[in-house]
């Protein structure tokens, strides 16, 4: 099923590389979590309740083990799992994965078809290799950040890891590509993948326009620079709607939907670069139509012209909405020790071989015996040597 053949070592700590194990979990791959002796520090972050779900959540499908890799004892276990491991997935500086044989030289050398992707906020290279980061920090020195806010309020985060989630997808498309090569007759790559480098992909565009015109661009708000009309609009009940409406016939439809078919033809609002320059307008005439609406009749409206609207929903509504539990995007799933976790499912959908989540993280050490006596064949008198000296 899927990729059941893979064997996936995650040695990555906290949110964001072990996600990145997760998907190879959920599609089949034996993934064999790597956490030091005391624990992974992600299992400190608890909710109001005392459940770490981030941890559950993250560390779903896994057999968890515990390894302190920065001894030679734990190395040489660390070895025998890399010479059965197909993917190696780490998040750590360029002098750690030195200092614990994890550089692409010495990985190369000793497991030719092993393939590593180690996932950071700037990379293994250039100067910042070696700066400590986040997603957040990534945001920010991307301009991400500097963009994202109301015009006159200050530079904003995102609520949700925004750099970490396009990191962990830019290192899955790695690992695809290198399993992908190296079984087309190639040998194991390493991939060195920053959280910056996406981010600056979702930059590019804001980023080629800033270097021809040497003029940086600030904060929009909900709207965008080079295209109107996209903003949120408030509704007569007080909750919210976003439209985002691009094109000429599209905005042209819209204008039919509010009664003023007109307005397509006004020289303000014909074509794009008219409506950027008259965006404060256009805002006034579509928000002071939808303002004097509830937010259902302005979403009907919408939907019945194919205009790009729909209402801005709060969290509780997402969790109902049919739409996404009928597809099925999010699943809810029995945890021993924290009860019922709703999350999303495993992404992509497929027909045949569909992800499945089977369990949320486990507890730490869980699978020492399984994967240390009956996977790699330890005896249970150095299994207990190893527990002793605090090596596992």
């Amino acid at each position: 099923m899927g990729l059941a053949d893979l064997v996936v070592l995650d040695l990555a700590s906290l949110a964001a590389a072990p996600q990145v194990a997760a998907f190879f979990a959920d599609f089949g791959a034996r993934v064999v979590k790597v956490e030091p002796p005391g624990g992974d520090p992600l299992r400190q972050l608890v909710d109001e309740r005392g459940a770490a779900v981030q941890w559950k959540v993250v560390n779903r499908n896994k057999q968890c083990v515990t390894l302190d890799v920065a001894r030679p004892e734990g190395r040489a276990v660390l070895e025998r799992m890399l010479a059965r491991a197909d993917l190696l997935v780490s998040a750590l500086p360029a002098a750690r994965l030195d200092a614990w044989g994890l550089g692409r030289a010495t990985l190369r050398a000793r497991h030719p078809r092993l393939v590593a992707v180690n996932l950071t906020t700037f990379g293994t290279s250039g100067p910042w290799r070696d700066r400590a980061g986040s997603g957040t920090l990534a945001e920010a020195a991307t301009g991400l950040a500097h963009l994202t806010g109301a015009a006159d309020g200050p530079p904003t985060l995102a609520p949700v890891g925004l750099g970490d989630w396009l990191g962990v997808q830019q290192a899955i498309i790695a690992a695809l590509l290198g399993l992908y090569e190296r079984d087309t007759g190639g040998s194991g790559e390493h991939f060195d993948v920053a959280m910056c480098d996406p981010l600056l992909g979702l930059m590019s565009q804001r980023l080629g326009q800033t270097a021809r015109s040497g003029v940086d661009p600030g904060r929009h708000g909900s709207r965008f620079p080079t295209m109107a009309a996209r903003n949120t609009y408030r509704t007569a009940d007080g909750r919210w709607v976003a439209l985002t409406a691009g094109t000429d016939d599209m905005v042209r439809r819209l204008f039919a939907a509010i009664g003023r078919p007109e307005l397509a033809d006004d020289p303000r609002f014909r074509d794009n670069r008219a409506r950027l320059a008259n965006v404060a307008a256009f805002d006034d005439i579509v928000g002071g139509w939808i303002a004097a609406r509830p937010r259902d009749a302005v979403n009907a409206a919408g939907e019945a012209a194919r205009v790009s609207l729909a209402a801005v929903d709060d969290l509780p509504t997402v969790l109902a909405n049919p739409q996404f539990r009928e597809r099925p995007a999010l699943v809810t799933v029995d945890d021993p020790e924290i009860g019922t976790v709703t999350t999303a499912a495993p992404f992509p959908l497929r027909s045949d071989h569909p992800g499945t989540i089977h369990y949320l993280g486990r507890a730490r050490g869980a699978d020492n015996v399984a994967v240390y006596r009956d996977w790699l064949g330890i005896a249970d008198e150095d299994l207990r040597a190893l527990l002793v000296a605090g090596i596992i």
